[in-house]
């Protein structure tokens, strides 16, 4: 499927506006192209190329809307999901929270969300990097399991008050986790980018392979509070459950860690260290996305938490006309300001601590306090006089983000990272923490 211009998708799309009879309809197109490896026992198990498309029309009469997708574009298939579409808004009952479609709107600049060398990546140039990675796993006498993938495509909307919006992106993954011939060492490293030309397999590799040979000989130690340093991937699974509810409905009606008795909510209030700040800019050069949200609002640089306060809550156009509050949409990515010390010198500067280098499984234990469990994973090290004595086995934690970023001790130097839950891509630092808490350990490698 090739990616439509900003022209072709419009005409497309105002084709398909001809049809609606309906008192309101948006329509949103999407389409990509990419490919992907997946390998493991040291050798490529499936690989293929990926092509997808899809036409979604939201028709409504009053408050009665109808949704039908399709992905075949010529007329009369056109023609006939607009129909789809209507016939569906008549029988549905009224939403008394729909939301008349927006009128046009300024997006500001486009982001660089594009990368054609992304574009242009081959099977040839997915086997190079998978070979890197594979060379790394012999060399090292490692059994690798990895995934690489990378896409590229565009978005686009328009709706009939006069609305359009467009945008191309281009998007590269990669995971691999590496372990010893017998099981008892494990490595993990994760990398996503833009620009398919930053990704280094054989790095990452490396990484994940250092880990996996010096986690070997892992000793038991007792659960308990310990000084941690997080790796950025285990920090993105922490904070992206604290980012994904701050919502200001959710807060408001006292079903969120930033509610207060009286349908109040913490938004103004010191919640965390004041050496936290989070935002998000889609226009950030390291990770940049979309400049418009799913139902055409605009993506702004916003400010969710500033030394150590609630600045912004995310809001339903809906639940910010009830409330009176902007209406900000969920951004696509989030950046953490950091430090300047490296992991390095975090470990250097640590007398006693455990390091983690990725948490997994997690689940919410209290979503009023945003209490989480989970498990270490894939290289977890006590360290003792700024050096990293011995691995030890792996733990399970219960631990909430609000209280992890009052115990923060140091800050490290951001990163581009993954997070192994939501596969979300993130600007995080390295976090040093007191007093995290596990509970018990966990037999798993």
């Amino acid at each position: 499927m090739p990616i439509l211009t900003q022209e072709q998708a419009k005409a497309l799309l105002t084709k398909v506006l001809s049809y609606s009879k309906a008192d309101e309809c948006e329509v949103n197109i999407e389409g990509s192209d990419g490919g992907n490896v997946r390998y493991a026992r040291n050798s490529v198990n499936t690989s293929g190329g990926v092509s997808k498309t899809s036409l979604v029309v939201s028709s409504a009469f009053g408050k009665k809307l109808g949704v039908a997708t399709i992905n075949e574009y010529d007329d009369a298939s056109l023609e006939k999901v607009v129909r789809r579409a209507e016939e569906l808004a008549r029988l549905a009952p009224e939403n008394p929270e729909y939301m008349s479609v927006l009128g046009p709107q300024t997006y500001g600049p486009p982001s660089p969300t594009f990368s054609q060398t992304t574009a242009s990546v081959g099977p040839k140039e997915r086997a190079d990097a998978v070979e890197k990675s594979l060379n790394v796993a012999k060399k090292n006498q490692l059994t690798a399991a990895g995934f690489l993938e990378n896409s590229s495509g565009y978005s686009a909307m328009m709706n009939s008050k006069g609305l359009f919006a467009y945008n191309t992106s281009s998007d590269v993954a990669f995971n691999i986790t590496m372990r010893t011939s017998d099981g008892k060492g494990s490595g993990y490293a994760t990398r996503g980018y833009n620009d398919f030309g930053k990704l280094n397999t054989e790095l990452d590799t490396d990484v994940a392979a250092k880990k996996a040979l010096s986690s070997v000989t892992a000793k038991a130690i007792e659960p308990g509070k310990y000084t941690v340093i997080l790796e950025p991937t285990a920090v993105a699974v922490m904070l992206e459950n604290m980012l994904f509810d701050m919502d200001a409905r959710q807060a408001d009606e006292g079903r969120s860690f930033l509610s207060k008795p009286g349908g109040k909510s913490r938004l103004g209030e010191r919640l965390v260290d004041e050496r936290v700040n989070i935002y998000s800019d889609p226009w950030n050069p390291e990770l940049p996305s979309s400049t418009w949200s799913g139902d055409g609002r605009p993506q702004e640089k916003v400010s969710w938490i500033e030394k150590g306060v609630v600045k912004n809550l995310t809001s339903s156009r809906y639940w910010a006309q009830k409330t009176g509050i902007k209406a900000i949409p969920r951004p696509d990515g989030a950046i953490m300001e950091g430090g300047t010390k490296s992991l390095a010198e975090l470990i250097k500067g640590t007398e006693k601590g455990i390091l983690v280098t990725r948490l997994w499984y997690i689940r919410s234990v209290d979503p009023q306090t945003l209490l989480l469990t989970g498990l270490t994973r894939d290289g977890t090290f006590y360290i003792e006089n700024g050096e990293i004595k011995f691995p030890v086995k792996n733990f399970r934690f219960n631990e909430s983000p609000i209280i992890m970023l009052n115990n923060l001790e140091e800050i490290g130097k951001v990163e581009r990272t993954v997070s192994a839950e939501s596969e979300a891509n993130y600007l995080l630092p390295p976090l040093k923490i007191r007093d995290f808490t596990f509970t018990s350990l966990s037999d798993a490698v």
